[in-house]
C-alpha cells in the first residue's frame, strides 16, 4: 500500500510538471494561433465547464411525471449539477443561460448574478459547486508575477490588435494593471514579445482567480479589502503614482479571471459597493492611490435572503447597482421525490452507520415540503403535494384532474417560506444520535421533528400550525403508507393479484366505454361488463356515479396512449387505478391483518403467515428492530374499529 501511495504521488508531481507552461509572449501566441479558446473570458470558460460535463434535454411528452409537473416545457439537465441539487431544474436552467449569454458577451457578461432565496434552499452550495469547478479547470495563462494574473494578449498595442486578433481569430480586450505596464517599459524595455508567460492553477484557498468577500462591518468598511491598498513602507522610495508602491491583494484583484463571490451582499453599506459599478458596467476598478483604472475580467457572483432584497431594493437610491444584477430566485423543492434525494445525499456524506427504516426520509420530507406549500381552496395539503410531485392524482366525485397550473396561480410565490433543510437534517442526526438500536425510523423521527418545533424559535401560531401537521396530517399519510405495507408484506403475492385485478378492471372498463360484450378468456362466452365488479374497484377512491364512469372513460384513453407509444402497462400504470386497487386489496384482508398483528398467542397457522410477513418486510428494507417497532404501531394505530 505505501509502495502505491508513493508511486501515485510521484506520477502527480510528474503530469503536474508536464502541464507547466514557462515562455515568451511570442510562445503563447503561437499556442493561441492554435487553440484560440485558451485566450476566452471568464464568463465563457464557466460556461465549458458547466456543458462540458453533458446535458440532458428531456421532452417531458416522453415523461409523464415532468410533463404533469412542467407541461410541455423541454427540460434541460446538466450533469455538472446532477448529484448535488434537486427539484430545483428551473433555477439551474436560468443560471446556465445567465452564463450562456455571459460568455457570448452579451449585457449579462456586464452584471452580477445575485441569488436570493430563503435560508438553506442551496444558494450557497451552488456557489461552491461554481467555484470548485473553477479549480478542476486546467490552468490558465498568465503574465509572470502579474498581481491580477492577467491574459496575456494586453501586452499587444491599440494600433495592432486588428492585425493579431484576424491572425489569431480571437477578440482582444483589455489593458495591462499598472505594474506591467511599468515592467513592460522598464524591465523589457518595450519589447512585449519577450514578457515571460506562465500557466496558473485556481484556487480557493491560496485566492487564485477566486475570492470571498464576506460581510464587512459597517464602521470599518475599507474599500482595500475590495481593490488592494498602497504599500506605506515603499512611500519614502516612490512617488505616489509611481506603480512599485501598489499592493494589488483586494478581492478584485484576486479574483481577476475567476470568479468574486459577495456573502450577503447587502449587509455591507452601498457606499462600500459602488466598485461593483465600474467592474460591472466598465469592467474595470479602481486602483489605490493615484494610478488608473484597472482591467477587470471576471463573475462577480452575490447571494443573500429575501428580506435584505427587499429591503435594498426598496431604497430608490440604490437603482445604479439594481440595474447591474440578474436575479435568480432559488426556492425551496416542492417535489417530494427530489426532497428526499437531498437528505440522502447529505446522509452518504455523513458517518451515521444507523439503519433507517423505509419511509424514514419520506416522512420528514413530506412535512418539508408542505410546511412550504400554501394551503389551497382546490385541494387538501397532502393532495397538492402529490399533485407537485407529478402524480397522477384525482378527487372524489371529481371529474376532471386539478390543473397544477392553476394551483401555482393560486398560490403566488411558494417555496420562499416554511422548513430549511437544515431543521429536518438537525432532526435527523438528533434521532440518529439517541438511537440505542443503531436504528431510526418514521415513528421516531417525527417524535425528534415534534421536539425540535417546540424548541425553535417561531412564533406560537407558526408552532401550532407546525405541530398540527406532524401530529395530525404527517402521522395520517405514515398510517396510509403503512398499511398498505403491512398488507403487501401480509398478501402472498400481492403483485400478481394485483396485475390480475388490473387485468379484469381493464378488459370490464374497455368493453363497458366501447358499448360491447366481454367474451371469456376460458370458455369463449360473451359477457355483459360487470359494473358492479368495477364499482367496487372505483368506490376505494370515493368516485361514484358520472365521475366513476368518468373515470373508466380517463383509464382506457390512458392506457390506449401508452399502447401507442409502445410503453409497458401494468398495474403501476395509472396512479389512481393503481391506488384503488391496493386499498380493494388491502380491505379485503383487513380484518385478518389486525389480528396477526394483534393477537398475543397465535395459532401454528397464524405465526407462519406472520413469520412470513417478517420476512417479506425485511427484504423491503426492514431490519429485525424496526420491522418490530412498526408493527407494533400498526397494532395500536392501524384497524380500529
Amino acid at each position: 500500500m505505501a509502495f502505491d501511495l508513493k508511486e501515485l504521488i510521484i506520477k502527480d508531481r510528474h503530469s503536474r510538471k508536464h502541464e507547466a507552461f514557462e515562455g515568451t509572449f511570442l510562445d503563447y501566441l503561437n499556442l493561441v494561433k492554435h487553440d484560440p479558446a485558451l485566450a476566452m473570458l471568464a464568463h465563457e470558460r464557466m460556461y465549458n465547464v458547466i456543458v462540458g460535463s453533458g446535458t440532458e434535454s428531456i421532452n417531458t411528452e416522453d415523461d409523464q411525471r415532468l410533463k404533469r409537473i412542467y407541461g410541455k416545457e423541454t427540460i434541460k439537465r446538466y450533469k455538472f449539477f446532477e448529484n448535488e441539487f434537486f427539484g430545483i431544474d428551473k433555477t439551474i436552467m436560468e443560471l446556465v443561460r445567465y452564463f450562456h449569454s455571459a460568455a457570448m458577451r452579451g449585457e449579462e457578461s456586464r452584471q452580477v448574478l445575485y441569488l436570493v432565496g430563503p435560508v438553506g434552499s442551496g444558494k450557497s452550495s451552488l456557489m461552491e459547486s461554481l467555484k470548485r469547478a473553477l479549480e478542476k479547470h486546467p490552468p490558465i495563462y498568465v503574465l509572470k508575477d502579474c498581481p491580477m494574473r492577467e491574459e496575456p494578449l494586453h501586452l499587444i498595442p491599440k494600433h495592432l490588435r486588428d492585425k493579431f486578433s484576424e491572425i489569431l481569430g480571437v477578440n482582444i480586450e483589455g489593458d495591462l494593471c499598472p505594474i506591467c505596464r511599468y515592467r513592460l517599459i522598464h524591465e523589457y524595455q518595450g519589447e512585449f514579445e519577450n514578457f515571460k508567460v506562465v500557466t496558473a492553477n485556481f484556487s480557493i484557498r491560496s485566492r487564485n482567480g477566486i475570492a470571498v468577500v464576506p460581510p464587512v462591518d459597517p464602521n470599518n468598511q475599507d474599500t482595500s479589502v475590495l481593490t488592494g491598498s498602497v504599500d506605506i513602507s515603499k512611500m519614502d522610495l516612490y512617488p505616489e503614482d509611481d506603480p512599485r508602491v501598489l499592493s494589488l491583494n483586494g478581492a478584485f484583484n484576486a479574483g481577476n479571471r475567476g470568479l468574486v463571490e459577495f456573502i450577503e451582499i447587502f449587509k455591507n453599506d452601498v457606499e462600500y459597493l459602488h466598485t461593483i459599478l465600474t467592474a460591472t458596467q466598465e469592467k474595470s476598478i479602481p486602483s489605490p492611490g493615484k494610478n488608473s483604472m484597472i482591467y477587470f475580467d471576471g463573475i462577480i457572483l452575490a447571494h443573500s435572503n429575501e428580506s435584505e432584497w427587499n429591503k435594498f431594493k426598496s431604497d430608490h437610491t440604490n437603482e445604479a447597482i439594481l440595474d447591474r444584477i440578474v436575479k435568480i430566485e432559488v426556492p425551496y423543492c416542492l417535489e417530494l421525490n427530489e426532497e428526499v434525494k437531498i437528505y440522502q445525499k447529505i446522509l452518504k456524506k455523513s458517518n451515521f452507520k444507523a439503519h433507517i427504516a423505509p419511509h424514514t426520509i419520506e416522512m420528514a420530507s413530506i412535512f418539508a415540503i408542505i410546511s412550504r406549500l400554501t394551503p389551497s381552496s382546490k385541494v387538501d395539503i397532502i393532495t397538492k403535494m402529490r399533485i407537485y410531485n407529478g402524480e397522477e392524482v384525482l378527487q372524489k366525485n371529481a371529474t376532471q384532474r386539478i390543473d397544477i397550473q392553476e394551483l401555482r396561480e393560486e398560490a403566488g410565490r411558494e417555496g420562499f417560506q416554511g422548513i430549511s433543510t437544515r431543521f429536518i437534517m438537525k432532526a435527523i442526526d438528533n434521532a440518529l444520535s439517541e438511537s440505542e438500536h443503531d436504528c431510526i425510523n418514521p415513528i421516531v423521527l417525527l417524535d425528534s421533528l415534534v421536539k425540535s418545533v417546540r424548541a425553535s424559535d417561531f412564533g406560537d401560531d407558526e408552532k401550532k400550525k407546525l405541530l398540527t401537521f406532524l401530529q395530525d396530517v404527517v402521522k395520517k399519510e405514515y398510517n396510509r403508507v403503512l398499511e398498505k405495507e403491512v398488507t403487501k408484506a401480509f398478501i402472498h403475492g400481492f403483485n400478481e393479484q394485483a396485475e390480475a385485478l388490473f387485468n379484469n378492471y381493464l378488459d370490464h372498463a374497455e368493453a363497458y366505454v366501447n358499448k360491447v360484450k366481454l367474451k371469456d378468456r376460458n370458455t369463449g362466452e360473451e359477457l355483459e361488463p360487470d359494473e358492479k365488479f368495477l364499482e367496487s374497484i372505483e368506490s376505494q377512491l370515493g368516485l361514484t356515479g358520472s365521475a366513476a364512469r368518468g373515470f373508466r372513460h380517463d383509464v382506457t384513453a390512458y392506457m390506449f396512449s401508452l399502447l401507442r407509444n409502445d410503453r409497458k402497462i401494468d398495474y403501476d400504470s395509472y396512479g389512481p387505478l393503481k391506488e384503488a386497487i391496493e386499498k380493494k386489496l388491502a380491505s379485503s384482508v383487513k380484518e385478518l391483518s389486525r389480528i396477526i398483528t394483534q393477537a398475543r398467542v397465535r395459532d401454528s397457522e397464524q405465526s407462519k403467515k406472520y413469520n412470513q410477513m417478517v420476512e417479506e418486510m425485511k427484504l423491503n428494507g426492514y431490519c429485525e428492530y424496526c420491522c418490530n417497532v412498526v408493527l407494533k404501531y400498526a397494532a395500536n394505530n392501524l384497524w380500529k374499529d
